[in-house]
């Protein structure tokens, strides 16, 4: 029986620390990179503080509540263009059915997935209590609409809903 004269490396503290730098290395690496991804990737938050939020509830409450008691029926209509254009159309009435002339209509597209797709729309009165305005670079899918209505500089009326756009 002959036996070979190459032996087998030695398994030595260089070559086992070696191989934990190493794994370490793309352990942390690959975390680093992650991390990175996510940071540059990240939408935004919905609040800037949520203690100042939290504050604020109270108030919001109560306004939700003199909202419902005026009863106002308030009608908003999108259309998107293919250019990205889009069109929104509010139809405002009070508790009667009559139209609500004179407010200070402000509507605003919110991206879900993304605060940078964000799109301000300003309204102006075009009829009696019918608001229109344009917003560009409006891309297709979901959508929330924020409508606020202001009257002397009082906010009157809020509503946020979800939409699709084509």
């Amino acid at each position: 029986m002959s036996r070979s004269k190459s032996s087998p490396r030695p398994l030595t503290g260089k070559v086992v620390l070696a191989v934990l730098v190493a794994f370490f290395g793309i352990v942390f690496g690959v975390n680093g990179l992650m991390m990175t991804l996510a940071i540059k990737t990240l939408p935004g938050t919905e609040v800037d503080s949520a203690y100042a939020a939290s504050l604020a509830y109270e108030r919001e409450i109560a306004a939700a509540r003199d909202q419902d008691q005026r009863g106002w029926k308030v009608e908003a209509k999108v259309e998107r263009k293919p250019d990205g254009a889009a069109v929104l159309q509010v139809e405002a009435r009070d508790k009667a059915g009559l139209p609500l002339a004179g407010l200070n209509f402000f509507g605003r597209l919110e991206r879900p997935s993304d605060k940078r797709y964000d799109r301000e729309v300003a309204l102006a009165e075009v009829g009696s209590g019918v608001y229109r305005g344009d917003a560009n670079g409006v891309l297709p899918g979901r959508w929330d609409l924020v409508l606020e209505g202001d009257q002397g500089g009082v906010r009157m009326f809020l509503s946020k809903n979800k939409l699709l756009l084509n």
